[in-house]
């Protein structure tokens, strides 16, 4: 049985990093959105976070640990990213290192994302599957979302293997279910190759 305190913490903790990441990411977009740089500075903190971070554990070790100190991180920091990412973001990120945040990183991007989304009138649909998109479905979602909307679509896609077949759309507080998971014996006749078009059907009929 989980520990409710343990759980009370987590929770606590997620919704601290999650403050402090739009705090920072506030600061971050309105200095590269005087500069005309928004776009491209979220790009790269992407590129930061899903391929520098997410590859390579010492680094993202680093990054949160404060058995290192403020002026390594920052040696850190300028001798990987100076030469390749917007000195406005490597500057930023030497402060987050000076102020001991460099950990919250990837939350400063899921900030800076959304702020993003707001300054281009775009929304963020969070498309939760069975299986992974595949070009075509992907494309579908958004086009039709896009539509029945009014506005730009950002997909943000989680494989979750229980759906079974299924497809979850949230966008805000609004929640598409499509999910075929109580149909598992149509679902065992369905060969592989036809999920994607199975789906694009059943997405068509939930947004028309």
């Amino acid at each position: 049985m989980e520990n409710p305190q343990a759980v009370e913490h987590e929770t606590v903790m997620d919704t601290g990093a999650e403050q402090l990441g739009k705090t920072y990411a506030q600061a971050l977009m309105a200095a590269a959105s005087k500069s005309g740089l928004s776009d491209k500075v979220v790009e790269q903190l992407g590129t930061l976070v899903n391929e520098y971070l997410a590859g390579s554990p010492k680094l993202s070790a680093a990054f949160a640990s404060p058995r290192i100190d403020i002026a390594e991180k920052q040696r850190i920091v300028e001798r990987i990213f100076g030469d390749e990412f917007e000195p406005l973001l490597v500057n930023f990120l030497k402060v987050m290192a000076s102020r001991g945040r460099l950990g919250y990183v990837d939350s400063v991007y899921e900030g800076a994302q959304k702020q993003l989304d707001q300054m281009s009138g775009r929304v963020l649909a969070k498309v939760k599957t069975a299986v992974p998109l595949d070009d075509s479905l992907r494309s579908t979602i958004i086009e039709r979302l896009g539509g029945a909307l009014g506005k730009q679509v950002r997909l943000q896609e989680v494989v979750d293997e229980s759906l079974i077949g299924g497809m979850v759309i949230r966008v805000g507080d609004t929640v598409f279910d499509n999910s075929v998971a109580g149909r598992i014996d149509l679902i065992a006749k369905r060969a592989k190759q036809g999920f994607s078009a199975a789906l694009s059907e059943k997405f068509a009929n939930l947004v028309e």
